[in-house]
């Protein structure tokens, strides 16, 4: 989904307190809707914005309602840039 390792995404669980992912007795991390909201949010912050990590764990931290709203902003909009090439594509 976010095009990155494994090992990211384990070490950004670790990193940040948003992420809570439940285990099964084998181990296995079963996300939740909203542990993918918070890892779309720190990808963005992350690997988007350019933040470092501890500015990503301040910023969210400090002003958490508008980074979300931002965040999901920012995917409403990639949503309808993708639907408006598919579109284009098809004229």
């Amino acid at each position: 989904m976010f095009d990155v390792k494994p090992s990211l995404i384990r070490f950004w669980e670790k990193e940040f307190e948003l992420i809570q992912p439940h285990k099964n007795k084998k181990g296995n991390r079963m996300f939740t809707q909203t542990d993918v909201e918070n890892f779309r949010i720190i990808y963005s912050l992350v690997k988007e914005r350019g933040f470092t990590l501890q500015g990503a764990k301040d910023k969210l931290r400090d002003n958490k309602d508008d980074t979300v709203s931002n965040s999901e902003v920012v995917h409403s909009l990639q949503r309808v840039k993708a639907f408006l090439l598919e579109l284009k594509s098809g004229l």
